[in-house]
């Protein structure tokens, strides 16, 4: 072993902490500050946390499981407490816990999806290989189909405008999907297509095309540049996805109209089946008539009411539909009792909305922002009330307290002054 090999093996084995029991068994590495020398060797998933942060807590074990499922790759994965090292929580720029970072080299990428475990295993997974990666056998194709929801694939020579253009695509949404190219041979034996090259999709077991692809030789370079990658950025979501405060954000990305069913979960993810068929009658008129609202709505369903309550800047009753402008923010909701909406009064719906003949509400002015701001606060005090009042009444109590005696000192100083009695000084002048 060289030198310099003995240094690093030696450097990343002092950045290991000892382990407990538990980190034994999840084989997630407790990193110091010492990992700020490491960084550039290997890959890794590092979790940033605090130790009396609440999220981090309930992130912990989903990464332990996410460790375990990563402990045959090529993916480190560790957590760094940043109150006890906060020169790396310094050197990541990390604002807030817990944040979870992919670091390879001298980039890092800050993960902003859903924190759960499938979630993070393939975010490490994607962003571990290249942002193409090639597929050379035709029974690659069937595991990738069973083992993806959705996936891209390029088919044909990887040269010209689609496929640089592609690759750029692929550069720029690694972190939000995966990226394959294979040959022609191999394509033709799980997808149907005329002409190449083809850029395909696919999901939820059926495979959508680039329109342009065999046409993009007489199109200007700039154009296929621009309809690639506004193809990937609508094609990445499934047709009726769970809506979240991660990745709300990114739907809202493509430009259309957000179309959400709105139920309630309770703590062990049921529905009321009141709810349920709402939510399902949604989602079947959406998937029979996919091709009539494709090019202008993107679906989904929340199970989180109070995520439609920020934006409605309301209470919201369960199940309810509401759709979002996501170039304006305004926001619909249908006059229909969603009790007793039918498909055809869905449809209906959405053609005002599409005709423009709906009523909008909110937008994106400052002042329904300024509202939305006091409403999130409202909500945050009501749920740090309802979680542990003690210690709401304490954290805001106290404040307020000395807050009290310091205004009353300042104004009512003078009210401790007894004014002296008249009779008394004139004695004294005596």
């Amino acid at each position: 072993m060289s030198p310099n090999s003995m240094w690093t093996f030696g450097l990343i084995s002092a950045l290991l902490l000892t382990l407990g029991s538990t980190g034994l068994s999840s084989k997630v590495l407790e990193l110091s500050d010492r990992f700020i020398d490491v960084r550039h060797e290997g890959q890794w998933l590092v979790m940033f946390y605090a130790p009396w942060c609440g999220y981090c807590k309930k992130t912990e074990p989903i990464f332990a499981l996410v460790a375990q499922a990563l402990h045959a790759t090529n993916v480190r994965v560790g957590r760094l407490d940043c109150t006890k090292y906060p020169a790396a929580a310094k050197e990541f720029k990390v604002r807030g816990y817990p944040t979870i970072m992919f670091i390879k080299g001298n980039m890092e990428f800050t993960y902003n999806g859903d924190r759960g475990r499938d979630e993070l295993v393939d975010y490490a997974l994607r962003m571990s290989g290249p942002p193409v990666q090639l597929v050379t056998r035709t029974e690659s194709v069937d595991m990738l189909k069973g083992s993806h929801t959705i996936f891209f694939i390029f088919v044909g020579q990887q040269e010209g405008v689609v496929w640089d253009t592609y690759y750029a695509a692929a550069e720029g949404y690694q972190e939000h999907g995966f990226f394959y190219a294979t040959s022609e041979d191999i394509a033709a034996q799980h997808f149907d297509f005329e002409k190449l090259p083809a850029v395909i999709v696919y999901k939820e077991e059926q495979h959508h095309f680039y329109p342009h692809g065999h046409l993009a030789h007489e199109m200007d370079p700039n154009e296929v540049n621009e309809t690639v990658f506004q193809w990937v950025n609508v094609e990445r979501f499934t047709l009726f996805p769970k809506v979240t405060r991660f990745n709300i954000h990114q739907l809202l990305k493509t430009n259309k109209y957000l179309v959400l069913a709105v139920v309630q979960e309770d703590k062990l993810n049921q529905i009321a089946t009141h709810e349920l068929e709402f939510r399902d009658m949604v989602e079947g008129v959406i998937r029979k008539h996919r091709a009539r609202y494709h090019d202008k709505f993107q679906f989904g369903w929340i199970g989180e009411p109070s995520i439609a309550h920020s934006i409605i800047l309301d209470q919201l009753p369960t199940p309810h539909l509401i759709a979002i402008n996501s170039s304006t923010q305004h926001h619909f909701i249908p006059e229909d009792d969603p009790m007793q909406m039918t498909p055809q009064a869905l449809h209906l719906f959405l053609e005002s909305i599409r005709n423009e003949n709906a009523i909008a509400y909110g937008g994106d002015t400052y002042f329904v922002r300024l509202n939305r701001a006091l409403f999130e606060v409202r909500r945050a005090l009501r749920d740090m009330w309802l979680g542990n009042p003690v210690l709401t009444t304490v954290i805001f109590g106290l404040p307020l307290g000395f807050l009290s005696l310091i205004m009353y000192s300042i104004f009512c100083g003078d009210c401790l002054v007894t004014e002296e009695d008249p009779d008394e000084d004139h004695e004294k002048k005596e």
